[in-house]
């Protein structure tokens, strides 16, 4: 129906320069009487808004017009059948419609838009852009037509870049009809649906003129102790009736509805108006009229309480709007002079319907006025300080290119919606959505300085967003952290013998899943530990540029382990006297010292030694694996190198030529 259904208005009026024409058009098909159907008799049901029924005569109408005479006549027939398929939501019948309108010549280029339309709601976007392009060349000033264009191109640049909703058609809620519009009686319980449902046992035997489905009913589904839904069942009470029901809300207590409900009237357009219901022992009351106007031409429905249940946000054609249908709200405790339209931010000249109000500064609306995928997409809007709105389009797979309408939120980002995607006839089914909470870690490993595993190493993570989180490594050294988007980290890691190592980190903030790895080598508090990538000029002690990241590296040490005193060591290789090689290697230690307490670590902190060629290096299991030439245990003194090959002695004696630091305390300033 008019609101209870999703029924549309048309985007653009007729010219005026072409209504005499069509209507001589017109009048000479009527004249004809087209051997059984009358066109006067389809104009008059798509008048009232029997859609359903006038597509039918129409068809009639369209089939028997064979002659190449009537072809003009065919034309118009078309462009009223495609008028029909799009208001029930008929997407690829209504464009086929409207090309066979274009095919016999109809006068009104309005029906090139039409097709567009169409065919953007089919998700045949790169059609849709070319048809907008070529009725653009005959009004360059539409803007129906640059808001359709603007969506397709939008729609096949989102192509591929979902959102992370996971939407599931809801098998148990939906019939062979139309079932659409849920909402939770509770949204903090979440354990009772309502939604309208056409399906086939509904109140009364008659089937619309307008859908050609039964007349919608309000029905429920409740969820049993095991959490489980059941099956939907017709709402208990005097809700229903051979009238159309659907499309409701709660107040926040649960004990009073507002529904929609369709006022039909022989030879009349269908309009349709809010009631209220109130809830005892379970059942609903028979309904009563929600006074908001007092003309009885414009139209009120899809009623949305505010949680704190102040406001009644509903939808309407009712003058002083942007155009066709807006969302407008009024206050429920003081009804007088209340009424408001929600502005431009908010309604098109499109239609916007179907508010849901999730805080005092979120609301969701379906609207088909801004740019989106096609028909009717859901958007999300939030108050801006300034008063105004941001509009966002909810993407895919929430919108599609169908009508897309009717959110309900649970807690979180999860919860209940309807479309009519991936159905010819247009009938509409409700869907579930969820959000999942993006999975982001950080993982990785404690090693020591030979790439050996920490045991036993304990690992703490602190937030800026308040979060403190600690574990101990696996035997392996391994450990994985679960984080938050966007949030700055400090890690810390230690364990009994080593020196502590910090780390800081900020994730992502895309919306994806994501694992990061950090890894942790911890400095041995026992055993001399070597600075790599510390370089002095040849036979110099002046360090050189490039050794300036591996200097503040241990300058960042010393500070993450205030309580150690530590002996800065240099050694040389075989080559040069004993004595020239302690004086060169005492100077390097000494320039090393010298960087640390230049950038703020304190003197009587540090010592500095030179060793000469007296202390050869003993291979590690790391060096092992770097040099496989060489075996764990194996001491690079002057005999041994003696032994190797050219190539390999040049390697034991740049392995010999290195900077270490051995811990000589860890009680600084500690009493």
């Amino acid at each position: 129906m008019l609101f209870i259904q999703k029924i549309k208005s048309s985007i653009l009026k007729t010219p005026a320069s072409l209504i005499m024409a069509m209507a001589v058009i017109i009048f000479a098909i009527t004249l004809s009487g087209c051997r059984g159907a009358k066109l006067s008799v389809a104009n008059e049901q798509f008048d009232r808004g029997e859609y359903f029924e006038a597509q039918k005569t129409y068809r009639k109408i369209y089939n028997k017009l064979t002659k190449r005479e009537e072809r003009p006549q065919r034309g118009v027939v078309a462009y009223q059948m495609g008028l029909c398929y799009e208001k029930l939501g008929m997407s690829a019948r209504a464009s086929a419609a409207f090309a066979n309108a274009i095919r016999y010549q109809y006068p009104d280029s309005t029906a090139i838009l039409l097709m567009a339309k169409s065919l953007q709601e089919e998700g045949k976007y790169a059609q849709a852009i070319k048809a907008y392009e070529d009725f653009l060349q005959l009004a360059p000033g539409s803007a129906a037509a640059q808001t359709g264009l603007s969506g397709c191109r939008w729609a096949l640049n989102q192509k591929g870049h979902p959102t992370r909703y996971v939407v599931k058609q809801s098998k148990l809620f939906n019939s062979r009809r139309a079932d659409y519009a849920p909402m939770f009686l509770d949204r903090t319980t979440e354990d009772v649906l309502y939604f309208t449902s056409t399906n086939e046992k509904v109140t009364g035997d008659h089937k619309s003129e307008i859908t050609g489905m039964k007349k919608g009913d309000i029905w429920m589904a409740r969820k049993n102790e095991k959490g489980e839904w059941q099956r939907p069942e017709a709402v208990d009470g005097e809700l229903n009736t051979e009238m159309d029901e659907g499309v409701c809300s709660f107040t926040p207590d649960g004990s009073t509805m507002y529904l929609s409900r369709a006022r039909r009237e022989p030879n009349s357009a269908t309009s349709v108006e809010i009631f209220t219901s109130q809830r005892s022992d379970a059942k609903w009351s028979a309904p009563v009229k929600f006074e908001i106007l007092n003309d009885t031409v414009s139209a009120v429905g899809h009623p949305a309480v505010s949680p704190d249940g102040k406001w009644l946000y509903f939808t309407s054609d009712m003058p002083g709007g942007s155009g066709g249908k807006d969302i407008w709200r009024i206050n429920l405790l003081d009804r007088v002079g209340s009424l408001e339209n929600l502005g431009e931010f908010i309604n098109t000249p499109g239609d916007e319907m179907f508010p849901y109000v999730r805080t005092d500064s979120i609301l969701y609306f379906a609207s088909d006025g801004h740019p989106g995928f096609g028909g009717l997409d859901l958007f999300k809007a939030t108050l801006t300080p300034s008063g105004g709105w941001k509009v966002e389009n909810m993407g895919q797979p929430v919108n599609s290119s169908a009508d897309d309408f009717g959110i309900t939120f649970g807690q979180g980002e999860s919860g209940f919606f309807s479309s009519n995607r991936g159905d010819g006839r247009g009938y509409d089914h409700i869907y579930s959505f969820i959000l999942p909470d993006l999975e982001i870690w950080i993982s990785g490993w404690v090693l020591d300085r030979d790439e050996e595993p920490v045991p036993n190493a304990v690992i703490r993570i602190i937030g800026k967003d308040g979060s403190n989180q600690k574990a101990v490594a696996k035997p392996d050294g391994s450990f994985r952290f679960p984080l938050q988007r966007g949030v700055d980290y400090v890690m810390l890691a230690g364990a009994k013998g080593y020196l502590n190592a910090k780390q800081e980190f900020t994730s992502d903030t895309a919306e994806e899943d994501a694992e990061y790895g950090v890894d942790f080598i911890l400095a041995s508090i026992n055993k001399p530990v070597v600075i790599d990538n510390i370089f002095y000029d040849f036979d110099k002690a002046t360090l050189r540029p490039e050794s300036k990241e591996a200097l503040d590296e241990m300058a960042q040490v010393m500070r993450d382990n205030p309580n150690i005193t530590i002996e800065m060591a240099s050694h040389t290789d075989r080559m040069g006297s004993e004595e020239y090689n302690i004086n060169l290697s005492g100077r390097r230690a000494k320039s090393v010292i010298d960087y640390l307490i230049s950038v703020g670590i304190k003197p009587d902190r540090l010592q500095s030694q030179g060793y000469g060629k007296s202390r050869p290096k003993t291979i590690t299991k790391k060096l092992a694996r770097l040099y496989p030439q060489f075996k764990e245990g194996d001491t690079l003194t002057p005999e041994f190198i003696e032994t190797l090959s050219e190539e390999d002695a040049a390697v034991a004696d740049q392995i010999n030529r290195r900077t270490e630091f051995q811990v000589l305390s860890i009680d600084y300033e500690m009493y």
